[in-house]
Order: C-alpha cells, then structure tokens, then sequence
C-alpha cells in the first residue's frame, strides 16, 4: 500500500494521502441543516485526504429525500462551518457536494410551495421513502421552462458562494446517479426541443452551464464534478451505446477546456475501456475513481493510469479510522445496512476505532 498512503499533489491540487471519502447520502440533517451529529461523523473521518460530503441541495426544490442538507440558508451555512472547522483540525481537505435531485423526490420531503421540477414531465418509476407517510412513489415533476433553467444555474452559482462562506475547499458539482444534470443528459428522459434538448451539445449545455458559472464566481481549482456513465440508476433508461461514450468524451473535453481541478467517476460494470480511455486523454487534471474499491483493488487502479486517486464509501461508513487500518493491515468493520438513513448516532457515529 505504498501510492496510496503517499501524499498526493498535481497542478496544484495537494492531499496528505490519495484517499477520498466518497460523498454519501446519510439522512442525519434534522430540518434539512447541519449539526453537531454530522461534525461528529465528519470529524472522525479525515484520515481521507479529501472528505467529499453528500449531497448537499442548492434550493428548496433541490431536497427530494428526507432530512437532506442545504447550503441556501444562514443556519445551513452556519451548521457547515462546524463541520468544516473539525475537518481542517484533522488536516484534512473537504468539499462540498452540491445535488439537485430534479424529479427524483417527494412532495411530502420539500418545503410547502415548492415544486418538484425536472427536465420534463416524464415521473421516476420506483418509490420514495417519506418520513410522514413512508414509501410513496414519486411525485410527478413539473418541466422546468427554459428561464426555469436560468434560475436553476443561479442557485447552484449561489450555493458555491456559500460553500466558500462555510469554509469548504471547493464544491464538487453532481452530474451522476440519475439527478438532474444527468436526467438533462439522457435522451429517454429529456424531451425538450429547446435549446437543452435534442443534441448531446443540448443536452449536456445545463451541466457546462453551471460548471462555467461556478468556476467564474469560486475559481476554477476549486470545482470538480462526478459523472456516472452508463449509469441507469433513478430510472434512466439506458440508450445507444455508441451516444453515451460520446457524450463522456464531449464532457470530459468541455471539463478540460473550463479547467476544473477534478472529474469525480462512479465506475460500474458497463463503462467500456474506450469510454474511461477517451476521458483520461480528453482531461489532464485530477481524476477521481469511486465505487466498489478495496485498499488492493485501489490501489492496483492507481498503477493502471486512469485513476489519480480513489474513494471509498462504506469502507469509511462502518470504519471511521480506515485510513490507519489501511496502515497496519487491520479488517474493517463490518457495515449495518439497516441503519444508513436513520435519523440518530446509531451507524453513525458509534462505529469503533483501533484506538
């Protein structure tokens, strides 16, 4: 485990190790703003050399799952600088992830007067949990219009402002995993016929929209995103192959050209070698490699050229020192899946460490 636990730096971008704790939805954010229970849990983490926090909603509209947090109001941004204080005290990096779940939600899971919004109409197969009424399915959207879509821009733009008020490091835009960026991505979802619809230039203009609005008010070494290829997951249809590697490819291109400091990939079995292969040529700075990784299969992807460093995510749920169990060779412990969303310290924070 030597590359792995050596201190990482490229154009700038310097980690005291390669480790990434992945961003993951963890539900502890009682009236959507962060606490001490999350300082907690953050703070016992930051063997990673760079926490990538959940998501994080840049707007009301934006909290389609229960007790998620936001970054739009004082009491959130004041709740975020604990949690960035106790990480820096760990010498640790973190940044912020900023998520727009679109249709993915539940009416009973946003505030009152706020509206489910997505690229079209078209709702989610599937349900939802709720905390009022329990698992629904999920609420039909309404299509945002194309000034809809301006307003969406501004409130990521908005969010980063106040990720830097928080004290974060950087934001990592979520262009993955079935939410909004990547529903405007997917042309079994995206219907439109405006200026956001039709091509893969279209289609992909909302997410290079926000990435070149945040890096023009935060800075460009301070943005990175995650994309998921070929990924199908919050009901997206899968479609041609041959159009999902081109659309990656154009990305990646498009991320090269703005300069953001990192793209963040959540791997899975269907991403071809030409697809990882046309991102890697088409972008120079950091890339990030996350899901499913051991310490071994971690760090034998670092030695294989895509990858500049890895993250990992139930690793560090069940096991918040895992970085030194990485050190010494230790097991892990073993991760209690029945507690990853509850509201308390139970498979939270009550994990035990080697010390």
């Amino acid at each position: 485990m030597n590359k792995i636990l050596s201190a990482f730096e490229k154009n700038g971008f310097s980690l005291k190790n390669h480790v990434v704790m992945a961003p993951m939805t963890r539900s502890r954010a009682i009236n959507n703003i962060p606490n001490d229970l999350m300082t907690t849990y953050y703070g016992q983490r930051t063997g990673a050399g760079l926490i990538i926090t959940e998501g994080t909603a840049p707007s009301p509209e934006a909290l389609g799952y229960p007790r998620i947090p936001g970054i739009f109001s004082d009491a959130q941004v004041d709740g975020w600088k604990n949690i960035t204080k106790a990480v820096h005290n760990g010498n640790s990096k973190i940044f912020l992830q900023i998520m727009h779940t679109g249709r993915i939600g539940h009416y009973d899971n946003l505030p009152p007067q706020t509206e489910l919004v997505g690229v079209s109409n078209i709702k989610a197969a599937g349900q939802i949990h709720t905390d009022s009424i329990g698992k629904q399915d999920h609420s039909a959207p309404t299509a945002l219009t194309t000034e809809g879509i301006k307003k969406v821009i501004e409130k990521y733009v908005a969010a980063a402002k106040n990720a830097m008020r928080a004290g974060f490091d950087g934001v990592e835009i979520h262009g993955a995993n079935g939410y909004l960026l990547e529903q405007f991505l997917n042309p079994n979802i995206n219907n439109r016929n405006d200026e956001y619809g039709g091509s893969i230039e279209n289609r992909a203009r909302l997410t290079i929209e926000v990435v070149t609005k945040v890096v023009a008010a935060i800075g460009k070494e301070k943005v990175g995103i995650r994309f998921s290829p070929f990924s199908t997951l919050g009901d997206l249809q899968a479609y041609d192959e041959a159009e999902v590697h081109e659309t990656y490819y154009y990305l990646a291109a498009q991320m090269n050209r703005i300069g953001i400091q990192y793209i963040h990939i959540s791997a899975n079995p269907n991403i071809p070698l030409q697809t990882f292969d046309a991102i890697r040529s088409n972008f120079s700075n950091t890339i990030i490699l996350s899901n499913g990784l051991t310490p071994e299969t971690a760090e034998a992807a670092l030695s294989k050229g895509f990858a500049d460093i890895v993250a990992f995510g139930r690793s560090f749920l069940a096991t918040p020192d895992f970085v030194t169990r990485i050190e010494m060779n230790a097991p892990l412990n073993e991760l209690d899946f029945n507690t990853l969303y509850t509201a308390d310290a139970i498979g939270y924070t009550d994990y035990p460490t080697l010390s």
